[in-house]
């Protein structure tokens, strides 16, 4: 079932030019990185290379907020962003993030008890995660995101009922759930603090609370420019997590670091603020990370041009693999265009597409066996191992490095 709606602006007020911290409310900000006119959007399906050229654009810049060690991109307008079926967002074609999300499943249905329950999911997406758990615990979901495609998984029939639209306009069907959990939804938002004490207020006192995020602590120390997109309005450690959380009402009980160090998972319930946990007590950290990638950064984009360059002028094909977010930063921070032909991603939806911005062909695996690539830069060290057996099976063996590998 699903309850097409009229997608209106959440957010009106998160226009260029914020000068206030949207987490606490501090007023001293520090600015210190910028991308001018980078793509609003970067994981749309686009069908031509000349609109995937004319995509909007707009700028990027991020301030730190030392009171609470938020960062925010002051430089966002809500407005100019488009969330529909075209957005394709999902991961669940690789098995390694599929493993991945029946793990955290796993553990909502056995750590939690999360079973013959009632599940809101903010952001669903296409409901793959809110399925499993579902399917893993006898549970019956709720989906809300206005990217939203519910045909997508004939399963989700009679399990998963879908609100495509956005949740701040569904407020009042809260309370319905058991558990409320929003996946790679909250860096979207401009004004966290309203967001999560909107849905503190409408959740049930017994209710279970669970929520991902991207660890912007990874990406000051890998110098992870590529992580850095329009459509990420905020930022997250776990330590401004879990301070964002405990002013707006929440109980923390637990803020842990996922999936080689890239995410951030925390549980909690309404309830009285409990003391900071020992991981949350970073904000003597960040007052280094801040300034040193303010200035490392620009070597590590310097390096990169370097490498590719290099290769380009030797007559080597290289190809990037991760048509997502991440190869869209890559590329357009990086200036790249003839160095790269082809962007590879495994998710069939977006093959035969374009990327948004740099105009780069999306193919599938198989495309490699004719094109025969010297080089494949795995945008996610992750996938390494996987990457390298799809290669491998299609008895291929280029010269791989994983963006950012530690």
């Amino acid at each position: 079932m699903s309850i097409p709606q009229p997608q209106t602006n959440p957010y009106p007020q998160a226009k260029p030019g914020a000068k206030h911290c949207r987490a606490c409310g501090h007023t001293e900000l520090e600015p210190f990185y910028r991308a001018p006119n980078i793509p609003i959007h970067c994981i749309r399906l686009i069908a031509t290379r000349e609109e995937a050229l004319a995509v909007p654009r707009g700028d990027l810049e991020l301030a730190y907020c030392p009171s609470c060690g938020f960062i925010q991109n002051t430089e966002f307008d809500f407005a100019l962003l488009s969330y529909d079926e075209n957005y394709e967002e999902t991961q669940g074609f690789s098995p390694t993030f599929g493993k991945f999300a029946k793990e955290l499943a796993r553990k909502l249905v056995e750590g939690y008890g999360v079973r013959g329950q009632k599940l809101l999911e903010i952001g669903c997406g296409k409901g793959e995660f809110l399925l499993e758990v579902c399917k893993q615990g006898g549970n019956t979901g709720l989906g809300m995101d206005p990217a939203a495609v519910p045909g997508r998984l004939p399963e989700a029939q009679g399990v998963i009922e879908y609100v495509i639209d956005w949740y701040e306009n569904h407020t009042g069907r809260t309370p319905e759930a058991d558990v409320v959990m929003h996946r790679h939804t909250l860096e979207h938002i401009p004004e966290v603090a309203q967001f999560v004490r909107t849905v503190r207020t409408h959740m049930r006192s017994d209710a279970l609370y669970f929520m991902e995020v991207p660890d912007v602590r990874r990406i000051l120390e890998e110098c992870a420019f590529w992580d850095i997109f329009y459509e990420h309005a905020s930022y997250f450690t776990q330590g401004s997590l879990g301070r964002l959380h405990r002013r707006a009402g929440f109980r923390v009980l637990e803020n842990v670091r996922a999936y080689n160090d890239q995410y951030i998972l925390l549980y909690a319930r309404p309830g009285g603020p409990n003391a900071l946990l020992p991981e949350e007590d970073d904000l003597e950290l960040l007052n280094t990370l801040v300034p040193q990638f303010k200035q490392a950064v620009v070597q590590e984009i310097a390096r990169w041009q370097g490498l590719i360059r290099g290769w380009h002028a030797e007559g080597k094909k290289v190809v990037i693999w991760g048509a997502g977010s991440k190869g869209v930063s890559f590329l357009t921070t990086l200036g790249l265009q003839d160095e790269i032909e082809y962007a590879v991603d495994i998710n069939p939806y977006k093959q035969g597409f374009y990327m948004p911005a740099t105009g780069h062909k999306v193919v599938g695996p198989d495309f490699l066996e004719a094109y025969r690539p010297d080089v494949v830069l795995v945008m996610n060290p992750i996938y390494l191992p996987e990457i390298g057996k799809m290669l491998a099976e299609r008895g291929l063996h280029p010269e791989m490095l994983g963006v950012g590998a530690r």
